[in-house]
């Protein structure tokens, strides 16, 4: 119990013990060209990687705040046997019309015309709507999949085992047809402008990619370039199409989607001129085959009508076309004392590691290691005494020049 009370004592003394630095000098060359290695990596790495390239001497925001306007130019005629002669204008093929940053532009359509209410047969790629006899078509049912209301009977067709419901819907009922050819196709040379307005509340800065000019003609004139004119925000479809790496002709046919990203990455030290907008165009609806069955995009619309008699009947069209998603992305960067202090206050904590690397070497890895050991590890012999030694000057303490000895690596 004694030894025991007498080791926690000793324990508790210790907390109040000092430790002091005490530098020992090794006359080793590979040691010392060892030391400056490591801190030289440690110096190019805190100018070239930390300040230079990542420039974190900057205080950095992300949260761009942004509005994007989008309106298209060009006009397309088509001449179907279900529609007739129709002149398209931007009213007909973009939807939504408002300029919004997510829209949809129309380069091929189906139209099923003079749709009414009434009974008709219910298409035969409708599974649920096959039927052999009429308790098959449950009346006041409606078909999974389908187009209306089942009526009870099971129509067939020359004698055939197999029909399709009757049902009560808009007829005739859409044809199930994959369309041969882009019916718009001088869509390729429609335009499209893309307004964007950005700000970075941190410091306070705005700016938008259209060119800052009083010529009234400069934007009806221009067209994007990425070299000769970065802030035309005007762009040609099949441009953009191209640039996604594919043909606009091949997408126009059953549609497609596509990204456009705008990056605003802005070193303010740099002046307001220097922040400009980087473009950047995908095709988002595929993977890794243009055969793929997830490409293309489609949807149904209606336009209703109402003839002399004051009968209501519509139209009923399945488009095709490309959906653009304008997507904006920035961070902008600027001076700040606090993130270098930081960061020179990081780079000297680990200039320590010259010291520690050049000491694991010298206290496991080389051949002196004990008498290196005896020498940085040293307590006071005679209790909290420490012991001098009187040495005239330009004298040497000869227990010094011989521990120095037993560290050089000649000897």
């Amino acid at each position: 119990m004694a030894g025991t009370g007498t080791y926690w004592k000793n324990l508790f003394l210790s907390s109040f013990d000092y430790k002091t630095v005490k530098y020992i000098v090794a006359k080793n060359k590979k040691v010392g060209i060892l030391y400056r290695v490591v801190q030289l990596s440690i110096i190019g790495y805190i100018i070239g990687w930390v300040f230079l390239t990542k420039k974190s001497y900057q205080e950095t925001e992300e949260s761009i705040q942004s509005s994007v306007i989008t309106k298209l130019k060009g006009v397309s005629v088509t001449n179907t046997t279900a529609s007739g002669l129709l002149v398209w204008g931007p009213e007909d093929y973009v939807i939504p019309p408002q300029g919004e940053p997510v829209l949809f532009i129309v380069t091929n359509f189906i139209e099923t015309p003079n749709q009414k209410l009434g009974y008709c047969a219910e298409s035969s790629n409708v599974l649920d709507g096959l039927c052999k006899e009429d308790v098959e078509c449950a009346e006041g049912e409606t078909v999974v999949a389908g187009h209306g209301l089942m009526s009870g009977r099971c129509l067939k067709k020359h004698g055939n085992t197999t029909g399709t419901c009757e049902i009560y819907a808009w007829c005739p009922i859409e044809e199930s047809n994959r369309p041969h050819g882009p019916l718009i196709s001088k869509a390729e040379n429609f335009t499209i402008y893309i307004k964007n307005f950005i700000r970075f509340p941190t410091f306070s800065f705005s700016k938008s990619n259209v060119l800052e000019t009083s010529n009234d003609s400069y934007l009806k004139k221009c067209l994007y370039d990425q070299n000769l004119q970065p802030y035309c925000p005007i762009f040609r479809l099949g441009d953009i199409t191209n640039r996604t790496g594919y043909r606009f002709q091949d997408m126009a046919l059953l549609g497609g989607s596509i990204g456009i990203l705008i990056e605003w990455n802005c070193d303010l030290d740099r002046g307001y001129s220097k922040c400009h907008p980087q473009y950047s165009f995908s095709r988002l609806d595929i993977n890794s085959s243009s055969s793929s069955i997830n490409s293309g995009f489609n949807f149904r619309h209606v336009r209703y009508y109402k003839n002399a008699a004051g009968e209501t009947y519509r139209s009923l069209f399945k488009v095709y076309g490309i959906r653009f998603d304008i997507m904006v992305h920035g961070e902008a960067g600027k001076f700040s004392i606090i993130p270098t202090i930081i960061n020179i206050g990081s780079g000297l904590a680990l200039m320590g590691a010259g010291a520690f690397v050049c000491d694991m070497f010298l206290l496991y890895l080389s051949k002196k290691s004990p008498v290196y050991r005896e020498r940085k590890f040293e307590a006071p012999r005679n209790g909290l005494r420490v012991e001098h030694h009187t040495i005239k000057e330009g004298q040497k303490d000869p227990q010094e020049q011989e521990k120095l000895t037993e560290l050089s690596p000649e000897t």
